[in-house]
C-alpha cells in the first residue's frame, strides 16, 4: 500500500475535499500548495500525479491527530527523523481516532480478521522489544478498510 493510497483512504474516511486535506497538512505543520496536494490525491498514471512520500504522510497523520483531538499540551519532541513504518502509521491512527483496545478489535472484526490480544499488542510495541511484530501492508490495508466501516457506522 503506497503512501498516496493511505492518504486517499484517510481523505475518504474523513469525507474531506482538497481544502480539508490542505488544512490537515497545515495542522501537521506542513504548508503545501494546492497543486501538490491535488497531485498526492491523484490516481497513478494521471498527468499531475505526485508521490506523497513518508515525510508528507507523517505530517498529515500528525495534523489528523490535531484535527480530531485538538492541539496537545505536551511539548513537541525534538525534530528527529523517524522512519514512517506501518506500525507507526497504526500508532498515529490509534491516537488520532482515540482508539481503545476494544475499538481496535472491532475494526479488525469488521473485516473478518480475528486477532489475539498478544498479536494486537505486538503491533504497537517498540521495535527493540522482543515481542515486536512488523505490521505487513495487508494488515494496514485491512485496518483502514475496517476503520472506514466503523466510522461510517459510528
Amino acid at each position: 500500500m503506497t503512501k498516496n493510497e493511505i492518504l486517499r483512504k484517510l481523505q475518504q474516511i474523513e469525507g474531506l475535499d482538497t481544502e480539508g486535506v490542505l488544512e490537515i497538512f497545515r495542522l501537521g505543520e506542513m504548508a503545501l500548495p494546492r497543486a501538490r496536494v491535488e497531485g498526492y490525491l491523484a490516481q497513478p498514471g494521471e498527468k499531475h500525479y505526485l508521490d506523497c512520500g513518508a515525510e508528507a504522510l507523517g505530517h498529515f497523520l500528525d495534523g489528523l491527530i490535531v484535527y480530531n483531538r485538538g492541539p496537545s499540551d505536551k511539548k513537541p519532541a525534538p525534530d528527529q527523523p523517524v522512519a514512517l513504518t506501518n506500525n507507526l502509521i497504526l500508532k498515529k491512527l490509534r491516537i488520532a481516532y482515540d482508539l481503545k483496545e476494544a475499538d481496535l478489535f472491532a475494526i479488525f472484526h469488521a473485516v473478518d480478521i480475528d486477532i489475539t490480544k498478544g498479536e494486537l499488542s505486538s503491533l504497537f510495541r517498540k521495535e527493540d522489544h522482543k515481542k515486536f511484530r512488523l505490521c505487513p501492508d495487508t494488515i494496514l490495508e485491512l485496518f483502514l478498510e475496517g476503520l472506514e466501516i466503523c466510522e461510517r457506522e459510528g
